[in-house]
């Protein structure tokens, strides 16, 4: 259980840090892009995921597997939102555009692989 829950708070550190390069790029709430957070979103993202998987019972998994599968492909559909939007100048980004290519592909991949394999039960 104690897995379970150091996991869960592990991937809420790693979506907020996924979040936080976002929001950094739009120049909201006086966030800034370090480093650390390029490391931080995926690593505490993954390993959160693994600890959460290992410590919790099957529903509480397959309920957050699902939960979070959904919010980081919102994220990556935030992040093409914004890209786009850069693109055709309706709005303008603090620096440059590769944290939300990054936050677009690691979100993305991650949240497509979590949605895929939720729809899929073994039969027996």
């Amino acid at each position: 259980m104690v897995l379970a829950i150091v996991g869960a708070l592990l991937l809420a550190l790693g979506l907020f840090s996924g979040a936080a390069l976002v929001l950094s790029q739009l120049g909201m709430g006086g966030l800034s892009a370090s480093a650390s957070l390029w490391v931080m979103f995926p690593l505490f993202s993954v390993t959160g995921y693994l600890m959460f998987a290992t410590g919790a019972r099957v529903a509480n998994f397959r309920a957050l597997s699902f939960g979070v599968s959904i919010a980081l492909l919102l994220l990556a559909l935030g992040c093409a939102v914004v890209l786009v939007a850069d693109a055709t100048a309706l709005m303008a980004l603090q620096g440059g555009t590769g944290a939300l290519w990054y936050v677009l592909l690691i979100a993305g991949v991650l949240g497509a692989t979590g949605a895929a394999s939720h729809g899929k039960v073994a039969v027996q």
